[in-house]
């Protein structure tokens, strides 16, 4: 499994480190430009994920018709073009443009659903968590690199940095990731059109749960560098923009562990709903923390217990998403899925900027706080995302058509067939149905 997810990992890794590498320094960056104002500088944090939002979905879609590798060298293509423009810009507009374009390279979906190709659902949640791994490296070493190149050369060398590495991604692409396996499936019309992956209500609940995630990350990440850096008079901290590796790197460190153990009782155990519920609080907490804090190293508390509930849900949430889904809705589901993220984080750009704007970081605290609220009884209430199993078939014990007239009774959910392994694939309902009855119903 290693073999096949870390050429893909270590592409959403590049990627990601190309936008992870502006969020620290960005915000203050883009007040310097001309034409400059804090609800601008938040359009320009959070605005890729808007153009994001809109291409997750199409580029999902054409991942499940046309391929998952042709779609993904067009996304990174894109992303490059949009790492140039940015990395020339002169003034916030053009800054702006160049944000777009990257987000027009929308991958993420694309990536998630080729992993979810190449490993059995078992396995999925070791697989996501091993590209949450790599993204998360990606992001601590971002968060060291990012203040000491932007504060000591310039933001626009951050950009230059993103492109190459977006080239070597492409190179990963083409001479490492395997082909997915040939999966043959039925279904009608009528199920393969996009509504259909908001029929199901656990679906549904983590699209909205992605929407806040994001949301929360981005005015996170717009209100640490500025009050770290401003001035005491300002209430801020008057740290030097180099500096904020100190705060960004041990946060980042201690986030990452507390991937491990969500993932191990989030799958493992059964126990997806109440790691939400502990990483929802531990943001709630991050909050009050930085809204309110008098002193750095209380603020920096703040950061910490952020990035521990930002962390616990990088393991889970695609891999839940891509469990929920049925196997022909995969790309489409996990695009509406980033697309409710990369929502959020333009959302939470133009909120935080424009609350800076015309209050201070305690009244925006107090709103991530209200949002936090509804989100916690939001994840309280939803259904478990653990209450599905497979049966793993071979095609030459069982016949594939016994196994397609399966998904007449209610306990299956659907059937398919990887032709590469020669296998037949049932998903159920573990609430219904156990395995031995669903081999007992092909006897």
């Amino acid at each position: 499994m290693i073999k096949q997810i870390m050429p893909l990992s270590l592409i959403v890794a590049l990627r990601f480190f190309g936008l992870f590498i502006v969020l620290p320094v960005l915000s203050i960056y883009a007040l310097d430009m001309e034409g400059a104002t804090p609800f601008l500088a938040g359009l320009v944090v959070g605005g890729y994920a808007l153009t994001q939002a809109i291409f997750q979905v199409p580029f999902g879609m054409m991942s499940d018709k046309f391929g998952r590798k042709q779609v993904l060298l067009v996304g990174l293509l894109i992303f490059i073009v949009g790492s140039i423009i940015a990395a020339l810009s002169e003034d916030i507009y053009m800054l702006m443009l160049g944000r777009f374009l990257q987000g027009a390279g929308a991958i993420g979906s694309v990536v998630s659903a080729m992993i979810a190709d190449l490993v059995k659902e078992e396995q999925r949640a070791h697989a996501m968590a091993i590209m949450g791994g790599t993204i998360a490296m990606s992001f601590a070493v971002a968060m060291i690199v990012a203040p000491i190149v932007g504060g000591n050369w310039g933001i626009d060398k951050l950009f230059w940095l993103t492109a190459i590495l977006s080239i070597m991604a492409i190179g990963i692409l083409f001479t490492s990731v395997p082909k997915p396996p040939r999966i043959v499936h039925t279904y009608t019309e009528e199920e393969s059109k996009i509504t259909e992956v908001f029929k199901d209500k656990a679906l549904t609940r983590m699209y909205v749960t992605f929407f806040f995630h994001w949301l929360t990350m981005t005015m996170a990440f717009f209100i640490i560098p500025l009050v770290m850096t401003q001035s005491l008079a300002e209430g801020g901290f008057a740290w030097e923009k180099a500096e904020l590796w100190k705060v960004y790197f041990p946060a980042m460190v201690i986030g990452v562990a507390s991937m491990a153990p969500a993932a191990i009782f989030g799958e493992k155990y059964g126990k997806g709903k109440e790691i939400f519920m502990i990483s929802v609080a531990s943001i709630m907490i991050a909050f009050l923390a930085m809204g309110f804090a008098d002193t750095d190293w209380v603020f920096v508390i703040g950061v910490v217990f952020f990035f521990i509930g930002f962390n616990m849900f990088e393991p889970l949430l695609q891999s839940f998403v891509a469990k929920f889904a049925k196997v022909h809705q995969k790309g489409a589901a996990l695009g509406v899925a980033n697309t409710f993220g990369y929502l959020g984080i333009f959302v939470g750009g133009m909120l935080a900027g424009w609350l800076m704007q015309h209050y201070d970081r305690a009244v925006l605290s107090m709103v991530v706080l209200g949002v936090a609220v509804v989100w916690f009884i939001w994840v309280a209430t939803m259904p478990s995302p653990n209450n599905r199993g497979n049966v793993y078939l071979p095609l030459d014990i069982f016949d594939r058509d016994k196994v397609h007239a399966l998904t007449e009774h209610e306990a299956i959910v659907e059937s398919y067939v990887n032709e590469t392994e020669q296998i037949a694939v049932v998903k159920y309902d573990k609430d219904l149905i156990d395995e031995d009855e669903v081999r007992g119903m092909l006897s």
